[in-house]
């Protein structure tokens, strides 16, 4: 069973699905994400980052690059209104607003990013991964 979010950004929609049980929720609960009808930081991004960037040598303990762990339990709070270490006026994640976001600027390769696009040394994230992540931020970053 599919669940989808329509979102739109920008002047055009795009249609977002989850599987349920990608991620978990609160207390490892997987049924938490499928009953989560929004996108949610547990249930659909934290397992784009376990995936793809809190990997040995990368986002992880015991010293991530830029400070950034992306473990879950930790990643929230290294990146929402975390100012960036490459462009300090930008914040990781600035609720509400993608397009001045650094991580989606990263992951995105966008310019004026001078450093590595994001993940490093790996396959990029997909269209749909980087619009399951906009959607998040667009949608305030909650904590959810």
């Amino acid at each position: 069973m599919n669940r989808c979010l329509s979102v739109t950004l920008v002047g055009f929609t795009t249609v977002l699905c989850a599987c349920p049980g990608e991620g978990t929720g609160p207390g490892g609960n997987a049924a938490y994400c499928d009953t989560v009808t929004a996108v949610s930081f547990t249930c659909d991004v934290q397992p784009i980052f376990s995936a793809n960037c809190a990997l040995s040598g990368c986002h992880v303990s015991p010293n991530p690059p830029e400070g950034m762990n992306l473990s879950a339990g930790q990643a929230y709070a290294d990146i929402v209104n975390v100012p960036s270490g490459e462009i300090p006026r930008l914040f990781r994640v600035e609720p509400g607003n993608p397009d001045s976001s650094y991580l989606v600027m990263k992951i995105e390769d966008a310019p004026g990013i001078v450093l590595l696009p994001m993940p490093a040394g790996g396959a990029p994230l997909s269209p749909s991964q980087i619009d399951t992540i906009r959607a998040w931020v667009a949608a305030g970053a909650p904590d959810n």
